[in-house]
């Protein structure tokens, strides 16, 4: 069994902790996923509801459940609107954003799904694009 792991929204209102491993982690490229995150994929890893404990802010979260969607929905930080772990509505799994973990989760990306609604300026040769590890001086 993995250590437990930390998480929270960017204010800071909500805290939570992962009790044991991530069953799977995938990188989504659905329209929905790209809408709700405004990036080109969401990362999302996967647990079940009893490895999941609030540590605090658990009033704060607020779920949204798209209606038309059989699977997908989300949680997010009432305050700043960041994602937080959402619980399926039958209660079998829980779905972590992978980037609002303190600590690193143990496991790498095992798929990119919807592929085919990937955004166009998605490049899977991002190798490519300049990296910085600061703001870079000039972005002209």
């Amino acid at each position: 069994m993995s250590s437990p792991m930390q998480g929270r929204c960017l204010c800071g209102a909500v805290h939570y902790r992962i009790e044991g491993p991530f069953r799977r982690f995938m990188l989504c490229h659905c329209s929905r996923c790209r809408h709700a995150t405004g990036s080109s994929h969401a990362s999302n890893l996967f647990c079940k509801p009893d490895q999941l404990q609030w540590l605090s802010g658990a009033e704060q979260v607020q779920r949204f459940k798209l209606q038309e969607a059989e699977r997908f929905g989300r949680s997010f930080c009432r305050t700043c609107g960041a994602p937080v772990p959402f619980v399926s509505e039958d209660g079998t799994y829980v779905n972590v954003p992978a980037g609002s973990l303190d600590d690193a989760p143990g496991i790498l990306p095992q798929a990119r799904i919807f592929c085919a609604s990937r955004a166009v300026w998605d490049d899977a040769s991002m190798d490519a694009v300049p990296c910085f590890d600061a703001y870079p001086v000039d972005i002209s």
